[in-house]
């Protein structure tokens, strides 16, 4: 099995990505890093691994998140969930996002992912905005922003976890509207994050009971970006790379995080970050597609991750090129690397037939 960083370099020129990837600077705020790359790799359950993060920074993201952690995982010491808390050697850094309930957990699990990663920890970021029901019924997630006190308790319990470790790191929250539409808590809770030391807050536009339907409200996010003195990154819909760099400048955030629009894109980030600048988007070709797509699932297999992963990450490199459909269907017969390889050459050879093709 060869290294994540020797596949990187081989093959991040071909697939219209960057190596080496180039770290958050220890001596700049937050606001700072992200006034010079404002896009961000969001938290994804079950998606955000090593692999997927790897290919994120190396589209341009500024930094990226850890899938979301347990606090109660950490205090039972689960080796399953440590893994989702070690950055991969060749990432400079991570944010890691907890979720819970219990303030003694997370300041517990605050001082224990501190003491692990150390610079290495961008920053520690405590989820209140998950929709999930077995997360919501648990008094967890978005639940949290229906009692903002102990939303507060539980911002402090981290900063203390934090100190304890002897680790400067920035302390973030990601929130929604609120659970339901009757309770629109968004500002009040947002500043009273604020007040309980957060570094910055993340808005997601929508309500918990709405989960991903209907549109995210960028005049909300805009609420929250001019009420706080801190940062303030905007979630929600950012789809595409125009999409993303909209939500920037019309929410009047400092930062956007990307989740579902880096699917099967992983070059969003650089794309977005060149519209801002006023600058025209490449062409990501088909062959700069599956070249992307060969170099995922390289990187699937080094950073040890299960290889069934592969076949929703080749759907949706594939989506919207010729003969797509077949692929597909081809892929879910697909076990390991070997298999997923010799199907992307066979769909890569199939596609120049079709362009040579009179």
């Amino acid at each position: 099995m060869r290294e994540a960083a020797a596949l990187l370099e081989e093959g991040a020129l071909g697939a219209g990505l960057a190596w080496p990837l180039t770290p958050w600077s220890s001596s700049e705020s937050l606001a700072e890093r992200l006034a010079s790359n404002p896009f961000v790799m969001a938290p994804m359950a079950g998606v955000s691994d090593r692999a997927w993060r790897l290919m994120a920074r190396a589209g341009g993201a500024t930094t990226a998140y850890s899938e979301m952690v347990s606090a109660a995982g950490l205090h039972f010491a689960s080796e399953k969930t440590w893994e989702l808390v070690i950055p991969d050697a060749n990432e400079p850094e991570l944010a890691v996002q907890l979720f819970g309930s219990d303030p003694a957990l997370f300041e517990e699990a605050a001082a224990k992912v501190a003491a692990r990663l150390g610079r290495r920890l961008a920053f520690l970021d405590v989820n209140m905005a998950c929709p999930v029901a077995k997360v919501v019924r648990k008094g967890e997630g978005v639940a949290l922003m229906d009692d903002a006190p102990h939303a507060e308790k539980i911002m402090r319990a981290c900063r203390a976890g934090l100190d304890k470790a002897g680790v400067r790191a920035p302390l973030t929250a990601k929130i929604r509207l609120g659970r339901t539409p009757e309770r629109p808590v968004f500002l009040d809770f947002a500043k009273a994050l604020e007040d309980a030391g957060a570094s910055a807050v993340a808005v997601h536009g929508r309500f918990g009971s709405q989960g991903y339907a209907g549109t995210s409200s960028i005049s909300a996010i805009a609420e929250v970006a001019t009420a706080l003195a801190i940062p303030v990154l905007a979630s929600g819909d950012a789809l595409s790379p125009r999409r993303s760099a909209d939500l920037l400048r019309e929410s009047g955030a400092k930062g956007v995080l990307i989740a579902r629009g880096s699917y099967g894109n992983p070059w969003i980030f650089s794309d977005a970050r060149r519209l801002l600048q006023g600058e025209e988007v490449p062409v990501h070709s088909p062959w700069q597609r599956l070249s992307a797509l060969e170099l995922h699932l390289r990187l699937l297999e080094a950073t040890g991750e299960h290889m069934l992963k592969a076949r929703q990450i080749s759907c949706h490199y594939l989506r919207g090129l010729p003969g797509a459909a077949d692929a597909r269907r081809g892929v879910m017969r697909c076990a390991t690397l070997d298999e997923f390889l010799a199907l992307i050459e066979g769909f890569g050879e199939e596609l120049a037939r079709r362009q040579t093709t009179p």
